[in-house]
């Protein structure tokens, strides 16, 4: 017999699209979660193991201004994001050319086509120079692009002259999303 729990757990899971952004519960302070840079979800400074756990708080996570939340119909608690909530572990590609389509898959099962809705954006560290590539996920939720996916996107993109400048684009969702410019 199945375990009630992981059953009750899968259906929630298989909803996807809590309306967390129509809920607006009272803050009932501060959990010790934290969701590091790589993606991986910890409480009390230590991993949250359980992948169902912390896919079902990854539907219920909300961005107000800087902070996230996690929110249900009654309550609101604040975490702690040292970047972005997600990472983007993997791409395929649909179709060819213009015509292609992007899609990926974040650590805590999301798929995202890359498209106008779901842009990329690229931030440089001032001090480094390094690019941080990002995909919106949802709602102000942002994944960022795990180092190989990002080399694998490096790849796909094609080098455009414009105003005296080289860029590099990806096609993706009718759109050209710009990996990163060059004077």
């Amino acid at each position: 017999m199945a375990d009630p729990l992981h059953a009750f757990s899968d259906r929630l899971i298989a909803l996807k699209d809590f309306p967390v952004e129509s809920w607006d519960p009272p803050y009932c302070g501060e959990l010790p979660i934290r969701i590091a840079r790589d993606g991986r979800w910890y409480y009390l400074d230590s991993p949250i193991g359980r992948e169902r756990l912390v896919q079902l708080f990854s539907r219920i996570l909300k961005r107000e201004g800087d902070k996230y939340f996690l929110v249900s119909p009654a309550e609101k608690v604040g975490i702690h994001v040292d970047d972005a909530p997600f990472v983007a572990v993997h791409f395929e590609v649909e179709g060819q050319g213009a015509a292609q389509t992007l899609v990926f898959q974040t650590n805590v099962g999301d798929t995202v086509r890359l498209d106008a809705e779901h842009p990329l954006r690229v931030d440089t560290h001032p001090l480094t120079g390094q690019p941080s590539p990002y995909l919106r996920v949802r709602d102000g939720l942002w994944a960022l692009l795990a180092r190989p996916v990002y080399y694998q996107l490096v790849e796909l993109a094609e080098e455009s002259c414009r105003d005296g400048h080289t860029e590099w684009l990806v096609h993706s969702g009718g759109c050209a999303h710009c990996l990163g410019t060059e004077n």
